[in-house]
């Protein structure tokens, strides 16, 4: 007799903002999101792997980015700024905020998987990751430990400090400043984004 093994159902679910300002404040570095990817699904049957993006309105310097993204096999969501206020000095602050449109998502896949991966460190997040381990779902969460909220890193089943993944950082900078060749675009994300 022979028995089929079904591999668990695995959604990926990635706040690239806060992946790469987590990386580039710590680190000065930036996230290799295929490697991300290969650890949330070894050993899994992927369902859907998402990516949450914002940028500026007619900005093009994130085209190449986000289609990197896409070939890696995310599905790119992406989200254009808006002001949101400007300070007493003058300087416009934007909003772009992907945290209700990744719940939503999480949402609409949970009957379809089983285990969640959210790369963010965001403790917003801690609401949703316990409501899907009451539905059964095993949640899993990749970020950076010094910017992870202590009660997301409490709440998820599986807590996984991004540089502790072999290969998870892009090359850092030479010392001249430029990038090496391998580096995704360094500016795929607006600074000024809340």
């Amino acid at each position: 007799m022979q028995y089929i093994v079904q591999r668990p159902r695995v959604g990926v679910f990635i706040d690239t903002q806060n992946l790469y300002h987590s990386a580039r404040d710590l680190l000065e570095r930036t996230v290799n999101f295929e490697t991300i990817l290969q650890v949330a699904t070894r050993d899994r049957e992927l369902v859907h792997a998402i990516s949450y993006t914002v940028e500026r309105d007619g900005e093009a310097t994130s085209r190449p980015f986000i289609y990197k993204l896409s070939a890696l096999g995310y599905k790119v969501r992406r989200m254009t700024l808006t002001l949101h206020h400007v300070t007493d000095t003058g300087k416009p602050i934007y909003e772009g905020n992907w945290d209700m449109g990744i719940v939503a998502d999480m949402v609409r896949l949970m009957d379809h998987l089983d285990i969640v991966v959210l790369g963010s460190g965001d403790g917003d997040y801690t609401d949703i990751v316990e409501v899907l381990q009451e539905r059964g779902k095993r949640v899993e969460v990749i970020a950076f430990r010094e910017h992870t909220a202590q009660k997301l890193i409490d709440a998820a089943d599986r807590f996984t400090h991004l540089p502790d993944i072999q290969d998870a950082l892009m090359p850092a900078r030479t010392r001249n400043g430029n990038k090496t060749p391998a580096e995704t675009p360094s500016e795929p994300l607006p600074d000024d984004a809340e």
